[in-house]
């Protein structure tokens, strides 16, 4: 069973505009912005007019509570943060906004009228990318303001890139009406076991691409083959356990995704070494893809195909803990996502 192609291309339109970063390749690059937060009134609007001036889209606000609900709204490229301000400190902000995932990208210029060493050492120590000293020169300004913003903007390309590396396995997935949704599931999923484990944020944002990425291959998978689902033929299974090695293929040049590549190419791996592409043993499977892995199966369990009905959580949870004593999955980390998903039921 396939989709009709008109509903086809509205599902994979869907996808992609789910990205924000594909709004640069399908509707041309936006102005960057800037985010001015001084509480000196007239050195933020002075600020601000010198960089409207030059073309730049620029925020100016008096503190560091206006500065948040400021980049909630709408996440500047850059910001230009003065240290001493009533409430929050400058210091302060920029250590919270680089400890952000969602924020620990954006240049962060400390403006200062302090030049002593220990004050530079302490916004260093915050995160800050570079200092402007007052009073400004405006040359000054400007150069390390073209410069920051420059660095964004490859930053950005890098993030856009992994949008469109993300929006095609989700194109896969779009192929197989019985899988809609898996990615997402997966995504989420694998993110929250993470952190229930105490994996580091690098690592849970590897997590969530994994559950996008990990399929990606299937993308040279033929249709016949992909929506077979079963009885495959030794001709056809060759093919279908390459998708983890042409996945990893399609993301290597992106050094972004280092941290996915074992994902993809280990997901489907087994603790008895029965698995593919490697057929890696206990001990040889890293972490990350062992983690997919558990939150994968359940996942597929769960969910209905054309060769299976979907079983219900209790067994689904009795037949991984039955497969992971068999030495199919990683045991240890079963039981861990059980645990995890007993005490969502019961915040739930």
């Amino acid at each position: 069973m396939s989709l009709p192609p008109r509903q086809r291309r509205t599902t994979l339109s869907s996808h992609a505009n789910s990205y924000s970063g594909m709004r640069d390749l399908l509707g041309g690059r936006r102005k960057q912005s800037i985010l001015v937060v001084d509480d000196n009134v007239v050195n933020a609007a002075l600020l601000k007019e010198m960089l409207v001036s030059h073309g730049y889209p620029t925020v100016a606000v008096q503190n560091a509570a206006a500065a948040e609900a400021e980049i909630r709204r709408e996440a500047p490229d850059l910001i230009l943060l003065d240290v001493i301000m009533p409430g929050k400190s400058g210091y302060e902000l920029c250590r919270e906004l680089k400890e952000d995932s969602k924020t620990r990208l954006i240049p962060i210029v400390m403006i200062t009228g302090l030049s002593d060493r220990e004050d530079r050492l302490k916004a260093i120590e915050a995160g800050a990318d570079d200092f402007l000293t007052k009073p400004i020169c405006p040359e000054e300004l400007f150069a390390r303001v073209n410069s920051l913003l420059r660095l964004k903007e490859f930053t950005d390309e890098l993030e856009t890139a992994d949008s469109v590396l993300c929006t095609l396995g989700l194109s896969v997935e779009a192929r197989d009406p019985y899988t809609e949704g898996h990615c997402e599931r997966l995504s989420r999923d694998a993110a929250d076991l993470g952190r229930f484990l105490g994996v580091d944020d690098e690592n849970i944002v590897a997590l969530r691409r994994g559950g996008y990425l990990h399929d990606l291959g299937k993308i040279a998978v033929p249709d016949e083959i992909l929506k077979k689902g079963s009885d495959l033929t030794l001709a056809e299974w060759a093919i279908m356990k390459q998708h983890p090695v042409t996945g990893e293929t399609i993301c290597r040049p992106l050094k972004s995704l280092r941290l996915v590549l074992p994902i993809i190419r280990y997901h489907h791996e087994h603790s008895d070494g029965s698995g593919y592409p490697d057929g890696l043993g206990k001990g040889e499977i890293p972490l990350l893809p062992r983690i997919l892995q558990v939150v994968d199966i359940y996942d597929a369990l769960r969910t209905a195909r054309p060769y299976k009905p979907a079983l219900g959580h209790e067994q689904a949870a009795l037949t991984m803990r039955a497969e992971a004593q068999s030495g199919l999955w990683d045991e240890e980390l079963v039981a861990e996502f059980f645990s995890m998903l007993d005490k969502r039921r019961q915040v739930a």
